[in-house]
């Protein structure tokens, strides 16, 4: 049985979010004054729609209903155009920092979503081979220099973040804001507590890291929360978000206007609640895997293979589409029916960890992903980074 006192302190932290610590651990933080954001997209969004190959002549015939949005696609080249509703993002392109990743796949091949997941946050050939997460792993290749390191903010630690690195997590709650006055009172009353004190502390010290967009979980106050977190000299470097919602069988037109809009406005609250420090940021947004090229009966798509993966933020070398386009005739696609996978995402994801954090690339891709040759990396995607 919980001791009274310690329940009360479950009780009342919760109004102010779910806050992850573990005493007597020190995090370890990177020498380095970059901040890497990993966002995840789960339900399998449709790289098709994200990214625009309308230069593919097959494109509008396969696509048909999908092809119609609230908006005319912002135009990347000669071959590809971006959603409407990534304005903000198109943007960032402009500005160079943001560069799109097309007919990406991690090595699953199935249509699982769980299984895709897995493979996708363990890095493994397979899933269930691997029982950590390649975040993490990639946590424990940073020098140590004290502080926290890296921070989910979700309710749990997920699979991508969990591992033998000490990490650390932070969620909105849904419940309502704990009065001052009893926080106080609870202050006073585990002060003297050499376990439960700096517990406390540290929860009270989260909260004012919060600030108000703790206590909401739309996108833009998703991202001004991780932005307070990450802007701290002190804070983590690395951070994870999770988005669902991008399983879109039905009704895909409206449904993913609103799902992007949403991705929009977390990116672009992130970016402007970190200032300055989004300089040395980059973002990499991905998901599970794609949807099928054609349209299904109820006006959305089915489980695919080939997406796209985003890189943003300011230190990355942006204004590019990267691909190997496989094209979409019928002898072109996977199995008959899916955008084919030219890129490995595990390859994209190794580059970007290396390039963020000036990381020596084959000892990165042998520890997060032991099952990419350094010959699959890709180059020059980030700035070089400098030592402070």
């Amino acid at each position: 049985m919980i001791p009274a006192r310690r329940r009360f302190l479950t009780l009342s932290a919760a109004g102010m979010g779910s806050l992850l610590v573990a005493p007597q651990i020190a995090f370890a933080r990177a020498q380095t004054h970059r901040r890497f954001v990993f966002i995840i997209q789960r339900g399998a969004a449709d790289g098709l729609s994200l990214v625009r190959p309308y230069g593919d002549p097959a494109y509008a015939g396969l696509r048909g209903r999908l092809v119609e949005t609230a908006g005319e696609p912002i135009r990347l080249d000669d071959v590809f155009a971006l959603h409407p509703a990534l304005s903000r993002i198109g943007a960032m392109y402009a500005e160079r920092q943001a560069l799109f990743v097309h007919a990406v796949a991690s090595p699953y091949r199935e249509r699982s979503h769980f299984d895709g997941q897995n493979v996708l946050e363990t890095g493994g050939s397979a899933p269930y081979l691997v029982k950590d997460g390649w975040v993490n792993r990639l946590v424990a290749q940073l020098p140590p220099a004290g502080g926290e390191e890296a921070i989910a903010f979700a309710p749990t630690v997920p699979l991508a973040l969990r591992g033998a690195a000490a990490v650390t997590s932070y969620a909105p709650s849904a419940l309502p804001e704990a009065p001052d006055d009893l926080l106080v009172r609870v202050g006073q009353l585990y002060a003297a507590d050499a376990q439960l004190g700096p517990l406390w502390q540290t929860a009270m010290q989260t909260r004012s890291v919060a600030g108000d967009a703790g206590a909401r979980q739309d996108p833009a106050s998703l991202g001004r929360l991780a932005a307070g977190f990450l802007v701290r000299e002190a804070g983590p470097r690395i951070a994870m978000l999770e988005t669902g919602g991008w399983d879109t069988h039905a009704g895909q037109v409206g449904r993913l206007n609103a799902q992007l809009r949403g991705l929009d406005t977390l990116v672009s609250a992130l970016r402007d609640g970190l200032g300055p420090v989004w300089n040395d940021t980059v973002v990499l947004v991905a998901t599970e895997f794609g949807r099928t090229v054609a349209v299904n009966g109820t006006g959305g798509t089915d489980h695919g293979t080939g997406s796209v993966a985003m890189v943003l933020g300011g230190a990355v070398r942006g204004g590019r589409v990267i691909a190997d386009w496989p094209g979409l005739g019928p002898g072109d696609l996977y199995e008959g029916r899916d955008l084919r996978p030219t890129t490995r995402l595990d390859a994209l994801m190794a580059s970007v960890a290396a390039e963020t954090f000036g990381l020596d690339p084959q000892a990165v891709t042998k520890s997060l992903f032991g099952n990419v040759t350094a010959s699959r990396l890709l180059n020059d995607l980030i700035t070089p980074t400098l030592l402070p």
